[in-house]
């Protein structure tokens, strides 16, 4: 190697480093188990494309410094002493460590091996984000990917206590101590039970739906879908009911089939396999929800940044849940 590293021996007796400590370069060490493994300088110098008599002298002066012969040679070849098997042994396992340990950080350094933390707030199969994060366990297989289910602001919080590496949330959130970049949209739609009056609608607008009972979770996006209703139907009258359940996107859907309420979804919802409801797109709203994905600015993972650039390549902001599926 032509990077010299030292080791320290540490004196068995007292424990403290002695004053051979610091100055063996790793490179004697890999020339030591390289004679070893060939029994051979001519060999093993060939093989560590060095010259031979470069291989002796540094063997020899280890040697000198161990105060120890580490070989035996002959005109027969090279032989390890007791001596030296035992060294070789030792050696041997803390250069394997020490190479696991280079290619692993230089692994971790290029976002090929560790973890990553997503918070989200639905994984819808085939929706954007779930192509999003299939493509890259694919990509990187040897990251670990951990997955996190919650509110914007749960995932806020985590990722505030670096309990997140970063979070997918509906909305373009303007937070002084995060970053965040649009990432992809999707169209607003009404979902109402298959026998709703509205129902038979091509497109739905908001004055159509005042007076209605929306239903909307505590989880998942289910506080930002409260305020837009809020926002779509103020001054409108009759006054719209908005009741809140601390239940899952499919019982939701479930009990608008059932006529507990109505409801409005992302259209990635619209891919779910359910019954007695139906998806109505809006005449009137203005513009696709955009989901943003946030990070905390000291996050400097290679994981999380291999993540957003694929996330780039794939997004394309006008593009519904269909087109991204074809990307």
């Amino acid at each position: 190697m032509r990077r010299r590293r030292s080791i320290q021996m540490i004196d068995r007796q007292g424990g403290a480093p002695t004053a051979l400590g610091s100055c063996i370069p790793l490179t004697s060490l890999i020339h030591v188990l390289a004679v070893a493994e060939y029994l051979s300088f001519h060999r093993a110098a060939k093989a560590l494309g060095v010259s031979q008599p470069s291989v002796s002298a540094r063997i020899r002066t280890l040697e000198e410094d161990l105060g120890v012969r580490l070989f035996e040679r002959n005109t027969r070849g090279v032989r390890l002493t007791e001596a030296g098997r035992l060294f070789v042994e030792r050696v041997s396992v803390g250069v394997d460590q020490l190479d696991h340990a280079v290619k692993t950080v230089g692994m971790a350094a290029s976002g090929e091996c560790g973890r990553l933390r997503i918070g989200i707030h639905a994984l819808i199969p085939r929706s954007f984000l779930d192509e999003l994060i299939a493509q890259y366990r694919e990509a990187h297989p040897g990251i670990e990917v951990e997955i996190t289910e919650g509110t914007a602001r749960d995932a806020v919080m985590q990722l505030r206590a670096d309990r997140l590496d970063v979070a997918f949330v509906a909305g373009s959130p303007e937070l002084p101590d995060c970053h965040s970049r649009p990432i992809w949209t999707e169209p607003l739609v009404a979902v109402l039970p298959e026998r709703h009056q509205l129902a038979t609608l091509p497109a739905i607008t908001w004055a159509d739906l005042a007076g209605e009972t929306f239903l909307v979770r505590h989880g998942g996006t289910g506080p930002q879908v409260h305020d837009h209703i809020v926002l779509r139907l103020a001054g409108r009258w009759p006054t719209p009911s908005i009741l809140r359940f601390d239940v899952g996107r499919g019982t939701l859907l479930s009990m608008v089939g059932q006529g507990f309420g109505i409801t409005i979804v992302g259209e990635a919802t619209s891919l779910l396999p359910t019954t007695g409801i139906v998806f109505l797109p809006f005449a009137d709203e203005p513009e696709p929800v955009p989901f943003s994905a946030v990070w905390s600015p000291f996050n400097r993972n290679a994981t999380l940044r291999n993540l957003l650039t694929l996330a780039g390549k794939m997004s394309r902001p006008s593009d519904s849940p269909q087109l991204a599926r074809q990307q």
